[in-house]
């Protein structure tokens, strides 16, 4: 499991591009066969990426856990982004279509991840929070989310924002997780801009076209700075940072918070007219 370094507030409107994303940016999640995990200091995160092909996948448990196995004081919230796949909690087997999700509660044993189809493999991505209760392993389908319809086509920011993982449909620890789709013709995502210092949030960025991109905006509000982002990759976004991007053409993000608290409302205003 891989360390990413943790920068103060302050050294961040100095930092060249390379220092950008060495300490904000996360490129290698989805390697065929692995599973891959990064740790990140803040709020003890840990994201990562499980791709499936010829043989399931066992979620490890890293030494730098000091924990007899991953789940012991750990959620788990993930999101397939590829093919069909299946992941099986303790024996349990829960089947995921693609932008389906899962809760993986405190104290499960063993997590094995597994493709329908070897040429078009799952691809599971997990964000894990520390956690102080046990909720049960839940499915968290694309069906049975809570939608809402964003932005518009005059802003350039028509979305659907799906709710997967949060407190309205069943009961988290810490984690709240879900999918933003940006219509046709559309490539600016969350908007007026925002930040909320109870929560850490991530954003994976998927169905970016490879000869497309997202440009991420992140840093304080009167600070910005920027990321050029490629599909599969994911951001890290302290409570102190915005969090919106504007890609070269429309394309998903799973965004996952974790924190003081659960309230998707909490947030701080970052108008445009304020943004420097």
């Amino acid at each position: 499991m891989k360390p990413v370094p943790f920068p103060l507030t302050g050294l961040v409107s100095r930092m060249t591009t390379e220092e950008l994303r060495r300490y904000f940016l996360v490129t290698d999640l989805f390697v065929p066969g692995e599973v891959k995990l990064h740790w990140w200091e803040v709020d003890r995160t840990v994201l990562g990426g499980a791709t499936p092909t010829d043989t399931p996948l066992a979620l490890p448990n890293h030494p730098e856990l000091r924990a007899k196995f991953f789940c012991e004081r750990r959620e788990i919230g993930l999101v397939n982004l590829g093919g069909a796949g299946a992941v099986k909690v303790d024996g349990k087997e829960f089947k995921l279509g693609k932008l389906d999700g899962l809760y993986i509660g405190r104290g499960s044993q063993e997590v094995i991840f597994s493709s329908a189809d070897k040429a078009a493999p799952a691809k599971f991505y997990l964000l894990s929070f520390t956690a102080h209760a046990v909720h049960p392993t839940t499915l968290a389908d694309l069906a049975g989310a809570e939608k809402l319809d964003l932005g518009g086509k005059d802003t350039a920011n028509e979305r659907k924002l799906c709710k997967l993982i949060h407190a309205g449909r069943f009961p988290t620890c810490q984690v709240v997780m879900g999918v933003t789709l940006l219509q046709k013709g559309s490539v600016w995502n969350t908007l007026p801009a925002h930040t909320h210092t109870r929560r850490n949030e991530v954003y994976l960025y998927f169905d970016v076209a490879a000869d497309q991109a997202v440009m991420h905006f992140m840093g304080e509000p009167t600070e910005t700075r920027h990321l050029v982002v490629r599909d599969g990759q994911a951001v890290l976004s302290p409570v102190w940072s915005i969090h919106s991007g504007c890609g070269t053409s429309n394309y998903g993000f799973v965004w996952g918070m974790g924190g003081e608290n659960q309230d998707y409302t909490d947030m701080d205003p970052a108008p445009v007219t304020k943004l420097l």
